[in-house]
């Protein structure tokens, strides 16, 4: 247990093995699933339901399109759903843990055995499509765009080439290789009705942003529970990045500003996180986030005393060895930590003769 876990409370202690469901609530169960990455696993949340008289279920979050997490998925099918259908799907956002099976889901895994819309709102879900479409694309698939992005951000020019090709569009279409062609639009404050009579329960969106572009997190107000997505997790900070889209964002502030609006629930709320262990101890979590984003912002601009750029400056914030998944999170954070001090007026960002941009402490 890391220190920011001393304060938080943790129901459960062990998470259930690939194509097992732990049952937290009656009727809402707890999956796992292997992720191929440092960050081995994802959550997932299985909920009875029941649609124009149907009885089945609503999963929220799906994993990445791979045999391991196909298998777990069968192995449910054929224990834990009971013979009952799944009915619909709800992704948290378009990142690949949280929507990669999502089309092979609803149309019921290899056997077609269902149909199931997938709910997600319209941003992640124009994302998501955008990615899968254009990697088939010669257009879309030109590196040069992003490595563009790193070398005016200090990169040089062989490893920002490796790196706009690792992030590229073909990479992010073998872990979602293809998203419904139509989907159910959710909104901010929608109330989602699941669950099967005489039990049901009301999920209210709440959107966040900086980590996705319209990320959905669902609160059940009657229980006092939390599906967090990535916006809340209890043992490390949710990755906060400016990308080549979008290379003049703020996205850190937009993230700030989202938790401060989750510290509005209830603190005895029953977090489940998408990585992790749920938990309780929601106040002291957002907590905890904000000074540690404090704390990286004052490395930053101690460290920009000199004209430094994100290059430079990503070591200073990620002082342990990196593999090259890690890397690009970690350059994409140290930007948004350098993008929010620019735009709070407290660095000033000027631009070389040789086109990369520098950071100076104003």
């Amino acid at each position: 247990m890391n220190s920011a876990e001393h304060e938080l409370d943790f129901p459960w202690t062990s998470a259930p093995e690939p194509g097992a469901a732990v049952m937290l609530r009656p009727g809402l169960y707890w999956l796992r699933m292997p992720l191929p990455f440092a960050l081995n696993h994802i959550n997932l949340w299985l909920l009875e339901d029941e649609i124009e008289g149907r009885c089945g279920w609503t999963a929220i979050d799906c994993g990445i399109a791979d045999d391991p997490t196909r298998q777990a998925w069968h192995k449910l099918f054929e224990g834990a759903f009971g013979g009952r259908p799944l009915l619909r799907v709800i992704a948290t956002h378009f990142h690949p843990d949280h929507l990669g099976l999502a089309e092979w889901l609803s149309r019921g895994g290899d056997d077609a055995r269902w149909h199931a819309p997938v709910w997600m709102t319209a941003a992640e879900y124009m994302v998501g499509r955008l990615l899968t479409t254009a990697a088939g694309s010669s257009l879309h698939s030109d590196p040069a765009p992003q490595r563009h992005f790193y070398e005016e951000h200090g990169v040089d020019g062989d490893e920002a080439l490796r790196r706009a090709q690792s992030r590229g569009e073909r990479r992010y279409a073998t872990m979602v290789p293809a998203v419904p062609s139509a989907f159910r639009r959710i909104f901010d404050g929608q109330l989602i009705r699941i669950g099967a009579t005489p039990r049901t329960r009301q999920l209210r969106v709440l959107t966040g942003f900086g980590h996705a572009p319209e990320h959905a997190s669902l609160m059940c107000d009657d229980e006092r529970i939390l599906i967090s997505g990535d916006m809340v997790l209890p043992s490390i900070s949710t990755n906060i990045s400016v990308y080549d889209i979008e290379p003049e964002a703020d996205p850190l502030s937009q993230y700030l500003d989202s938790i401060d609006r989750l510290a509005a629930l209830p603190a005895d709320t029953l977090v489940l996180p998408s990585h992790g262990l749920p938990f309780l101890g929601l106040h002291a979590r957002i907590a905890q986030l904000h000074a540690h984003h404090r704390e990286r912002l004052d490395e930053t601009l101690q460290a920009c005393a000199a004209p430094r750029t994100a290059d430079e400056l990503m070591p200073v914030l990620f002082r342990r060895p990196l593999d090259g998944h890690q890397v690009t999170f970690a350059f994409g954070e140290t930007l948004a930590h350098l993008h929010r001090l620019w735009h709070g007026g407290l660095l000033e960002r000027q631009r070389g003769a040789d086109g990369i941009y520098r950071f100076r402490r104003v």
